[in-house]
């Protein structure tokens, strides 16, 4: 399938886990606050937690959360588990810790198999240090509800993504995410 030229690309990189395409966020609380809200107002879709090399949690929430913020910590507490993310400034941390705890650089992202084609979709967040603080895994095509593969994709389900491009990236919708044929795990 053609891409649309048109629509701007974002950087191509090599992980050790896989190719990546990569769109920047910025990383001020305002736009991840409401990135973040974006993403948690589809939380029966969506799975959060680390991805690092060795351990990736993909944490299905059990229902909407709470969400609060406090000296810089935006809270998800979904009753049975809840998590911290600093996304702004922290008074109560020496200086060089609260930089080291914010967040640095955000990301939506798709993941790209053998052919240059997206299989996966996301969001990232990673502290000052360029640690991960946290992924947003989207809504997959390639996957139903409890992540099992599927004969043919549904693209329908790249609505969140198409969203969150739309909204934080002025981007349409890109044809490019709806060429590849099945999931890549590799």
């Amino acid at each position: 399938m053609a891409t649309d030229t048109s629509l701007p690309r974002g950087e191509i990189i090599q992980q050790m886990d896989g190719v990546y395409e990569l769109f920047p966020i910025p990383p001020e609380q305002e736009v991840l606050l409401a990135l973040i809200k974006d993403c948690l107002a589809e939380w029966e879709h969506i799975r959060i937690g680390p991805l690092i090399p060795g351990a990736i949690w993909e944490i299905k929430p059990p229902c909407p959360p709470r969400i609060g913020f406090q000296d810089g910590y935006l809270t998800m507490d979904f009753q049975t588990w809840h998590c911290h993310l600093c996304i702004g400034e922290s008074k109560s941390a020496p200086t060089d810790v609260a930089k080291h705890r914010r967040t640095g650089r955000a990301e939506l992202y798709r993941r790209l198999n053998p052919d240059s084609q997206p299989t996966s979709w996301g969001f990232r967040m990673f502290n000052g240090a360029g640690e991960q603080q946290v992924t947003i895994l989207l809504p997959n095509p390639h996957l139903d509800e409890d992540q099992n593969y599927v004969d043919e994709p549904d693209w329908s389900r790249l609505y969140l993504w198409d969203r969150l491009t739309q909204k934080f990236l002025g981007r349409g919708q890109d044809p490019m995410d709806r060429s590849a044929p099945k999931f890549f795990h590799g």
